[in-house]
């Protein structure tokens, strides 16, 4: 068995370079390439016999030349050099790799210190290096320990072909310092994905091929993931290297080649394994389909973001990109929550982007394309759709069904009509489909024509079985300052402020709220004009009776005093029942006021003077407990006026 990996040969980077070299040295024969364009000799070789010479450095390059810059990058003080030298630039810098000069410059420009994770000697490292003026460098997770890092924040950024493993445990040992830092995963996608897949591939054979320039840092690394898990690795430029290897003696061949690495060498050594083999090789290699626009694909995710998903496409040599408004058409939702790494998938291709080197996927068309006829016969047949309201636009709002918005109407978003529509976001709304143009791509649906039929139905069965003393339970629907209605199944009833509760309210708002479940018994029906009385209180335990199994006549007890009129106070005994203090039963003396003595909240005890349980009626007294202070005093009075007598009688 001989597996080839999909990620074989030219990134898009690489091409991309490639590609820019060979065109522009078609134009006008000679200019120059700062350093081999790539990482292959033979490339190397091809593009010199057509005019693209390789200098060592700028001072190697003739003023007015034309120079294209390799896919490694440059430090930004050779672009400087090259312009004042007036040379033509044809930047060919991988756009991965441009992404990490402008972070670094960001960064550093911030006042941030710099570390890069990779081979300081490498080209694409000293080019980063180049625009982030001081920074520093380190390969392996010991050299964390080592760092000497000073006060001021840290920016984290890799080399694009790094290897995978060993950036994580470089960022985790990182992250334990404590210290402040941002870390920005810049280890190219298709870099990452070679060196999962030849992983995999290593682990199922007996003997591994990797094709490619002994100079390239992505190439060396593949070769260093395949030796950990195969014995048998073999590292070549091309295929008179293994012209005289046997491989019949292999029963399971893996083969991969790194991202500089073109397809002809790859169909050479391919040639040269399958005449020592039985099995047409180079057949899997032509099978590539490559993905056109309008097509549906298959792929598997490599990558979640906050913001995109990455998709490795079989045969494709750039990663299909599915932006978090193409996975689902909730804005608040975790894309983390509805894809994981791993996961097969298909997707619509609906652009193809090689300049930056992406493939545009989109998960809602591919859905919205199945549900079409879902929501046609939804239509047609009038079924309802359960789907949740993700957007509140201009008059209405949008629900996401089958993979296509559904414009709801305001005046169709409930049952009773909202002004706040925002409180209908992310919630489930059932609804019908009123309107349905295909051609105009527009959807119409009403909450309301469902709700109205459904509350008209529940209605007729209410009024079927409804009688007076029936309880029931119901919902709340609103409340005013007379009372709360409360919806018993298709109808409204009214529980007015009197039957809410033997409490004294004021305000019905102080025990009910819209929502809330309430237990409620029928006291009256008129089914002619469609009213309803209900009552609550009566559910409840009376508190008349319980205070009259608690006190009697000439009792003394605590209560509270709730509320102070002109003739006196009332006083809580219980929840629910008060006693009148009257203004000459609250002191043994002459008062003008009642707050002159008592205040709101004060506790005080008291003697029952009055009990009337029919008329609901309490009298207390505090003058009762007190001394008779009056009658001494008029004793007193009485006294002195006889003294005063018997002295004008001895005159």
């Amino acid at each position: 068995m001989i597996k080839l990996a999909k990620t074989a040969g030219f990134c898009y980077g690489v091409d991309r370079a490639v590609k820019l070299a060979e065109t522009e040295a078609e134009k006008s024969g000679e200019l120059y390439t700062l350093g081999p364009i790539i990482h292959n000799p033979h490339v190397v070789s091809d593009l010199e016999s057509k005019g693209a010479l390789v200098a060592n450095n700028v001072s190697e390059i003739p003023e007015n030349s034309r120079v294209v810059i390799r896919s490694h990058g440059l430090p930004k003080s050779d672009f400087d050099l090259l312009n004042q030298k007036n040379c033509k630039i044809i930047d060919a810098t991988c756009p991965f790799v441009k992404k990490i000069h402008n972070v670094v410059q960001e960064y550093y420009e911030k006042g941030y210190t710099i570390l890069v994770i990779g081979d300081e000697s490498h080209p694409e490292v000293k080019g980063i290096l180049g625009w982030c003026g001081e920074a520093l460098v380190i390969a392996d997770e010991d050299a964390v320990d080592l760092l000497k890092l000073g006060d001021k924040p840290l920016c984290v950024v890799s080399q694009t072909t790094f290897e995978r493993k060993k950036w994580e445990k470089i960022k985790n040992k990182i992250l334990k310092l404590g210290i402040t830092c941002d870390i920005i995963d810049t280890i190219c996608n298709a870099t990452a994905k070679r060196q999962a897949e030849i992983e995999e591939i290593a682990r199922k054979s007996d003997a591994v091929i990797v094709i490619g320039g002994r100079e390239s840092s992505n190439t060396k690394r593949l070769a260093h993931v395949a030796k950990k898990h195969c014995e048998k690795v073999f590292l070549i430029e091309c295929a008179e290297e293994i012209k005289n290897e046997d491989f019949s003696v292999y029963s399971s061949i893996g083969v991969t080649a790194g991202a500089s690495t073109p397809a002809c060498i790859i169909k050479e050594v391919i040639h040269m394994v399958e005449e020592k083999t039985t099995i047409n090789f180079e057949e899997e290699l032509e099978n590539s389909k490559l993905a056109n626009i309008g097509d549906t694909v298959k792929g598997t995710v490599i990558k979640i973001s906050p913001t995109e998903v990455t998709v490795a496409i079989p045969y494709e040599k750039m990663d299909g990109i599915i932006p978090a408004s193409e996975v689902t058409a909730d804005p608040t939702a975790d894309i983390s929550t509805i894809l994981s790494v791993g996961q097969e998938i298909e997707a619509f291709v609906y652009r193809k982007n090689d300049i930056e080197g992406y493939i545009g996927l989109s998960m809602r068309k591919l859905e919205s394309l199945a549900g079409q006829k879902q929501l046609e016969e939804a239509y047609e047949n009038g079924t309802p759709i359960t789907a949740k309201i993700v957007e509140v636009v201009k008059g209405g709002v949008v629900a996401y069904a089958f993979g296509s918005k559904v414009f709801i109407p305001a005046s169709q978003a409930s049952e009773r009509y909202t002004d706040d529509l925002n409180s209908l976001l992310g919630t489930d709304a059932t609804f019908k489909i009123i309107n349905y143009d295909r051609r105009r791509r527009k959807i119409v649906g009403s909450v309301k024509t469902l709700a109205v039929a459904a509350r008209r139905e529940k209605a007729e069965a209410f009024w079927a079985t409804a009688e007076v003393g029936q309880k029931i339970k119901g919902v709340v629907k609103s409340v005013t300052n007379f009372g709360a209605f409360v919806d018993i199944g298709g109808v409204d009833g009214l529980v007015h402020v009197t039957e809410l509760s033997w409490l004294h309210i004021k305000n019905p708002a102080e025990i009910v709220k819209p929502g809330d479940i309430m237990e409620v018994v029928i006291l009256a029906l008129d089914k002619e004009n469609n009213k309803i009385s209900l009552g609550h209180k009566s559910l409840e335990e009376n508190p008349w009776t319980k205070v009259q199994e608690m006190i009697k006549l000439d009792d003394v007890i605590k209560c509270k005093i709730v509320r102070i009129v002109p003739f006196g106070a009332f006083a809580e005994i219980i929840p629910g029942v008060d006693g009148l203090i009257h203004i000459s039963q609250i002191a043994n003396r002459h008062i003008a006021k009642p707050e002159d003595v008592l205040s709101v909240g004060q506790e005080v005890e008291a003697k029952v003077v009055e009990a009337n349980w029919d008329a609901q009626k309490i009298g207390l007294s505090i003058r009762a407990l007190e001394e008779p202070v009056v009658q001494e005093n008029v004793a007193e009075e009485v006294a002195v006026e006889e003294a005063t007598e018997e002295v004008a009688t001895e005159e």
